[in-house]
């Protein structure tokens, strides 16, 4: 009889699902976390599923159907089975975190595009070396990872110059407590009050100060003003080498010189090195052979340069 076993509402209550053999109660509690540190998914089977980065779920291999391996599980696969699709699936769990940690950075000059795939290079650093036998958490391990491929890339690729890492990390520190003292004096520290606060010397902090400025370098190209009409270049108002200078000096110092040869010696010479001639057509020219006048110029060289030397 209908009187002697319960009734099925005719009406679902709150919480509960039918479906025509009963009524199953949804769970009220948060959903479980996998072993990797990863919420599993609502109304997920057993309460796993696809681990959830940044509110979208990703993709992984499964053995049974509906069920999603943990970051342990692949890991296993990754580096025991050596399981492409595993790696795979891994990374593209942890991207979200490797491009949470490059937008840290996105203040600096440094694209973010290119800190995007700095922090991609460390996750896969990490992905590759992380040992799954520790009962550790793989972003325990993956955040210093990748937040030293970032410090590595600023230290090694970001300046125009290269030097010394030592001098590198005085500079930054220079450049904050520049910055800091400012702000709280209203006016720019001097060296040695820098000096204090970074515990260095006077000339260390002199030499990180320069070491600054090989941190971005000018182009030539760039105009000398912000001005629109300025059409000029930097290298435009770059100087050359004038050789005309090196001369006039040469001339000062040999004119004195001259003075202490004879004139034929004087014609000679100036026949042989101010119009080029050869011996032979100096000789022809002062009416003398090829022997005397290459004795002549021996001779000329000889007293000038011992006059040069005094």
């Amino acid at each position: 009889m209908a009187q002697d076993r319960p009734a099925a509402a005719a009406g679902n209550t709150p919480g509960t699902k039918s479906n025509g053999a009963g009524s199953e109660m949804s769970s009220a509690r948060p959903p479980e976390m996998p072993s990797g540190g990863s919420p599993a998914a609502p109304n997920a089977p057993n309460g796993t599923g696809p681990a959830m980065s940044e509110g979208r779920p990703a993709q992984a291999v499964t053995d049974r159907p509906g069920e999603a391996l943990s970051d342990s599980a692949l890991f296993a696969r990754a580096h025991v089975r050596e399981d492409p699709r595993a790696r795979e699936l891994l990374i593209e769990r942890y991207l979200p975190l490797a491009r949470r940690l490059a937008r840290r950075y996105q203040h600096t000059d440094e694209p973010l595009d290119d800190l995007v795939q700095v922090a991609s290079i460390g996750l896969l650093k990490a992905v590759d070396r992380f040992d799954c036998t520790r009962e550790v958490m793989f972003s325990s391990y993956a955040v210093p990872t990748i937040l030293g491929e970032l410090k590595r890339h600023f230290r090694d690729r970001t300046w125009s110059v290269r030097v010394p890492r030592d001098l590198q990390e005085l500079a930054l520190r220079v450049d904050q407590t520049l910055t800091r003292l400012s702000v709280g004096s209203r006016r720019s520290p001097s060296v040695g009050e820098i000096a204090r606060v970074v515990e260095a010397s006077e000339e260390q902090v002199l030499d990180a100060l320069e070491a600054m400025s090989a941190y971005r370098a000018g182009s030539l190209d760039a105009p000398r003003s912000t001005r629109e009409e300025e059409t000029e270049s930097v290298a435009d108002s770059l100087g050359s080498h004038d050789s005309g200078f090196d001369r006039a000096e040469e001339r000062a110092t040999l004119q004195p010189l001259l003075a202490r040869i004879s004139e034929r010696e004087r014609t000679v010479l100036e026949l042989r090195f101010g119009e080029d001639l050869t011996q032979a057509e100096i000789g022809e020219r002062i009416g003398v052979s090829q022997m005397q006048v290459s004795r002549l110029i021996r001779q000329a060289l000889i007293r000038l340069r011992a006059g040069a030397e005094s």
